[in-house]
């Protein structure tokens, strides 16, 4: 698993850098999604998550849901458009889950994505993602997660 500057990126995942977020194919044509551990980081706790309803369409671009913490409120941007399948109600009622563990408990939604095969090209396998994410932390002046929660 990749680990840049204390913040871990499993291989298994696809990420769009970018945006901090991760994709994982379900294998129904589906993709769960969720922030990745540098999102979290550089957030903060999290206290509120509100995801799109099921059922509602998302555009690629666009929030699939607002995440908010004592620093930032904001969108998480998907990098499909497609439609909400499911969402991760446990985050709904403890947002931190995904400060403790972004890539198993703390997933945002299930998305049903148009054309996937042309986002998938887009987005960045995890085998690969070290030297984007060390560039993006560059240029966004961001020492890790270790030291952002030190």
């Amino acid at each position: 698993m990749p680990n840049v500057r204390g913040c871990n990126l499993p291989d298994e995942l696809l990420y769009d850098v970018e945006n901090h977020t991760w994709y994982q194919e379900l294998g129904d044509g589906t993709v769960r999604m969720g922030m990745t551990a540098v999102a979290t980081a550089l957030a903060g706790e999290l206290v509120a998550f509100t995801p799109k309803k099921v059922g509602r369409s998302v555009k690629a671009g666009k929030s699939c849901a607002t995440i908010e913490s004592g620093k930032w409120v904001g969108p998480a941007r998907s990098a499909a458009n497609g439609e909400v399948v499911a969402v991760n109600d446990a985050m709904v009622d403890q947002p931190n889950l995904a400060n403790q563990d972004p890539y198993d408990v703390g997933w945002m939604i299930v998305l049903a994505p148009e054309d996937w095969d042309t986002v998938k090209a887009g987005l960045t396998p995890g085998a690969e993602v070290a030297p984007k994410y060390e560039a993006k932390m560059d240029a966004d002046a961001f020492d890790g997660c270790a030291a952002a929660a030190g």
